[in-house]
């Protein structure tokens, strides 16, 4: 992966990335059962990315507008601990977040796909938006992942993100240890 170097230097000093749900872990769409159940499909690889993050000390969270059972289950799979959910207006609840965890607006990325995001968005160190992200929110951004949402664009930030710090060649390392063998 070449990672160019303003992307470099931002993605070094993050030490939490904020996701959207929908438009970011999912791919927009949302599904009802005739019994009125919401369904939504997550990419697995995008929760390795999230797991992998943790791993390097990189906190996550979730600020999404509307309110599911289902993403409460997954980030609980993911043991992703700053979980908001049915936050319309979203700014408050991150300022709050930003300031509990003692962090600067340089050490936050975010990845939001619509207009309602902007206001996040314009103020850390790392924006992006997935490749279907809206144009309005394309044009105010670090970073246009190559990838939809809910199709791999978070794994690819967070590799990003642990390549610029470091810390993606010792899980590399982890994976490949019985080959060496």
């Amino acid at each position: 992966m070449n990672i160019p170097q303003h992307l470099a230097e931002k993605a070094k000093k993050i030490k939490l990335l904020i996701l959207d749900v929908d438009g970011v872990l999912t791919d927009n769409r949302l599904f009802y059962g005739d019994n009125g159940v919401e369904y939504k499909s997550f990419n697995t690889r995008d929760g390795h990315g999230i797991v992998l993050l943790q791993k390097s000390q990189v906190e996550i969270g979730i600020i999404t507008g509307r309110k599911s059972q289902l993403v409460t289950n997954r980030m609980k799979d993911l043991k992703v601990k700053h979980v908001f959910q049915g936050i319309p207006d979203k700014l408050p609840t991150f300022l709050k977040l930003v300031e509990d965890l003692g962090l600067e607006l340089d050490e936050i990325a975010y990845i939001g796909d619509d207009i309602l995001d902007l206001p996040i968005l314009m103020r850390i160190g790392l924006a992006v938006t997935p490749l279907d992200g809206d144009n309005e929110v394309k044009t105010r951004v670090d970073y246009i992942s190559k990838f939809n949402g809910g199709q791999g664009c978070v794994r690819e930030v967070a590799e990003i993100i642990m390549r610029s710090q470091g810390s993606w060649q010792q899980h590399m390392d982890f994976f490949l240890r019985d080959l060496a063998n």
